[in-house]
């Protein structure tokens, strides 16, 4: 699962497929406070994203989304333990998947490994962090062409998260697939 509702967008759960490609739309708003890292990075910022979530998003119709509106409860129900921050992550009341975070201080990148019920294969991804800007990106190859994706989470602060989710195939021009905010609810 490369998108999660994490925004998770995860923010982050957000459809594929559909047809018209719709114009770009500007990606989330500036924040006025953020959770970091600690000095030098650590998993800890991972549990900025602990607790339940109201997720109001708008999708758009692209190659790659259809229209459509969000309205979730999204609980992230993470602990830590040494070097990883694990979330069992509920949509609706439903456990949909338990996220694994790891820190890789020379890379400066976060890795996130989805581990789904029922037996299915896990997946992994990589997430950026720059001060109250989180960016999950991923690309997909097919032949010789290949399309860039990631998914946006802004912190405008401690309990709100702005996010986008776009697609580029330049990694330079993009365009906007879904948007919305999460509120956070409860701790």
């Amino acid at each position: 699962m490369r998108c999660l509702l994490f925004t998770l967008g995860i923010a982050f759960s957000v459809g594929a497929s559909a047809c018209a490609q719709a114009p770009a739309q500007p990606g989330p708003i500036h924040a006025q406070q953020a959770p970091e890292p600690s000095p030098g990075g650590s998993v800890d910022a991972i549990m900025a994203y602990a607790g339940t979530w109201k997720v109001h998003g708008e999708h758009f119709a692209t190659a790659y989304s259809q229209v459509g509106k969000e309205d979730k409860t999204l609980r992230n129900d993470c602990w830590k333990s040494g070097a990883y921050v694990a979330c069992n992550q509920y949509v609706d009341g439903d456990s949909k998947v338990l996220l694994v975070f790891t820190y890789n201080e020379k890379e400066k990148m976060y890795t996130s490994y989805q581990i789904p019920q029922g037996g299915a294969a896990s997946g992994s991804g990589k997430l950026k962090i720059e001060g109250n800007i989180w960016t999950f990106p991923w690309q997909v190859t097919q032949g010789e062409t290949t399309m860039y994706f990631h998914v946006v989470n802004v912190f405008t602060g401690t309990d709100r998260i702005d996010y986008a989710q776009e697609f580029s195939p330049d990694n330079v021009h993009w365009t906007a697939m879904a948007k919305g905010y999460e509120t956070r609810v409860s701790n």
